[in-house]
């Protein structure tokens, strides 16, 4: 297939491709783990849809070709839509509805376009570990003298499971993985959600903290929240000092996880652009360690290799 022929859009951060057909759908191109990519991520929105959260449909599989074609949902994102709106709680409040529904799903096995059965993966601690042991693999050895490399991993790794110790609420529920603004589409006056292959069972604030301490959208902490309470009156079943435990929890590990994402994007993959929303991180993890003593391990080590200076460097 010609692909030139076609307009290539702005991608994320995974290894596919998006193109806009003369068909009114969108061609989406992954030749690396693209079982993941086309195969699951469609088995997920199909998950989504079929449980009344809108995502894109699949309209035709060119699997063997490494590419399917899914309807187009335009280009205006809930990122872009409230970067020029005031009102941001009514839509945030609507993003919240939505995750109402999602943590509602309950199926656990699916099966693709190709016949192959998929079950939804928990979130264990190996995992959620493992990916926040990415900001010691990728951003650690760009910033830190060589000879305090070996030391500092070995003394934010302990903090990391200390905290994760520390987490309380047992039930598991879907979790998208990455909810949040850049990842919903408004067509048709509907919200969309989009890259979902990665979708997991795990502990009710994972989504909560991604869309409320989004690193791509800075927000107020008056809007932060407001829009945490509006999650605690649609879940009142839910403890709301287990939630917002887990919630600061969860947000540091997720954000120390994306400012290593961010640096390996940059490293490996060249996308460099990603490194300019490091310095917000920092800040919202900051925000976390400070105000609670849960952190203070973690707060004295990160004080201990990353000074704020460099934290707010410009990378390019």
């Amino acid at each position: 297939m010609n692909l030139n022929k076609y307009k290539l859009l702005a991608g994320d951060a995974s290894f596919r491709k998006f193109y806009r057909s003369s068909q009114d759908s969108i061609i989406v191109f992954s030749k690396k783990n693209k079982y993941l990519n086309l195969a699951i991520y469609d088995a997920i929105n199909n998950c989504l849809i079929k449980n009344g959260i809108n995502a894109p449909k699949l309209k035709k599989e060119f699997y063997n070709n490494n590419y399917i074609e899914i309807e187009d949902l335009g280009n205006e994102t809930i990122f872009k839509i409230l970067k020029k709106n005031k009102n941001k709680i009514k839509i945030y409040f609507n993003a919240i509805k939505i995750l109402k529904l999602i943590q509602k799903i309950r199926e656990k096995n699916l099966v693709t376009f190709k016949k192959n059965k998929y079950k939804i993966p928990k979130y264990t601690k190996a995992k959620i570990i493992d990916e926040a042991n990415l900001f010691l693999k990728w951003y650690l050895p760009k910033v830190v003298k060589k000879s305090k490399i070996n030391n500092a991993k070995k003394e934010i790794k302990i903090s990391f499971d200390n905290l994760f110790k520390k987490l309380k609420l047992k039930k598991k529920v879907f979790v998208h993985r990455d909810f949040h603004v850049s990842n919903m589409m408004y067509h048709k006056k509907k919200i969309y959600l989009i890259d979902s292959q990665d979708a997991v069972y795990g502990n009710v604030a994972y989504d909560l903290a991604s869309l409320i301490d989004d690193v791509r959208f800075k927000t107020s902490e008056e809007l932060k929240n407001k829009i945490f309470k509006k999650f605690v009156r649609l879940n009142s079943s839910i403890d709301q000092d287990k939630l917002k435990n887990d919630f600061e929890i969860l947000s540091v590990l997720r954000n120390l996880k994306i400012i290593g994402i961010f640096t390996r994007l940059a490293v490996r993959d060249k996308k460099t652009r990603y490194m300019q929303m490091i310095p917000y991180a920092w800040k919202i993890i900051e925000k976390r360690t400070s105000k609670n003593l849960i952190f203070k391990d973690l707060e004295l080590k990160l004080n201990k290799y990353f000074s704020k200076k460099l934290r707010l460097k410009k990378w390019r």
